[in-house]
């Protein structure tokens, strides 16, 4: 099984934390506090996870996953990154985030923001469209009728088949929609970003599923 790093083990990242141990993946977490702070989460998902420094589950992962408030992204290290697969699940909310002012002042768009700062990484945007809560709700065995496809994007081919392999592996199918730039059309505010959302509860509601047809319809954007 793969070997994940997560950089931030937050609500996103904690949930991703819980479905990659179900599906048998060895996880190794951190986050801006330590491995100290991580004991509790560790005991909870058992022997296949283990608390290290950032630098340590970068180094450690197959895949590293980001999740991390977007204002915090320079403490993602970039060295032991080099030649890795990351995913990028963040979202840009400079109003509960706080603002970041390369992105406000149109140096570089949300999405690009950790590709920009990890040049010799190969970033695929995923699970940046799901509410934390509603992840392992959503998750379904291959061939379910109502498994649900998360959009990714990323520039390089290999990397986008090694994250859709996990997203298969967590329980969802992958929808490439094509490079780094196209995670545009999945990004907050965009129809794709709301895609599991009940348009009458929003997050109080229980996730409705979308299948890779309905998808492809929100995505399609001009």
């Amino acid at each position: 099984m793969t070997t994940i790093g997560f950089i931030g083990t937050g609500r996103i990242g904690g949930a991703l934390a819980q479905l990659a141990v179900d599906a048998g993946h060895h996880i190794v977490l951190s986050n801006s506090r330590g491995p100290q702070s991580l004991h509790d989460t560790v005991a909870r998902l058992g022997p296949h996870a283990r608390a290290a420094t950032t630098t340590e589950a970068a180094a450690a992962g197959d895949l590293v996953v980001v999740s991390i408030p977007v204002r915090a992204w320079r403490q993602v290290p970039a060295a032991p990154l080099r030649g890795r697969t990351v995913v990028d699940t963040l979202n840009y909310d400079p109003d509960r985030q706080g603002a970041v002012p390369e992105i406000e002042a149109g140096t570089v768009a949300p999405y690009l923001l950790l590709q920009d700062h990890l040049p010799d990484a190969y970033v695929v945007k995923a699970f940046s469209t799901v509410f934390f809560q509603h992840l392992p709700q959503l998750a379904r065995p291959a061939g379910a009728p109502d498994r649900s496809a998360l959009p990714i994007a990323g520039d390089h081919p290999p990397a986008k088949t090694a994250v859709a392999a996990l997203i298969d592996s967590l329980g969802f199918d992958a929808y490439d929609v094509g490079p780094l730039t196209e995670s545009r059309r999945f990004a907050p505010g965009t129809p794709a970003q709301l895609a599991h959302l009940d348009p009458d509860g929003m997050f109080a509601a229980p996730p409705r599923p979308a299948s890779a047809t309905e998808l492809a319809r929100l995505l399609d954007l001009p």
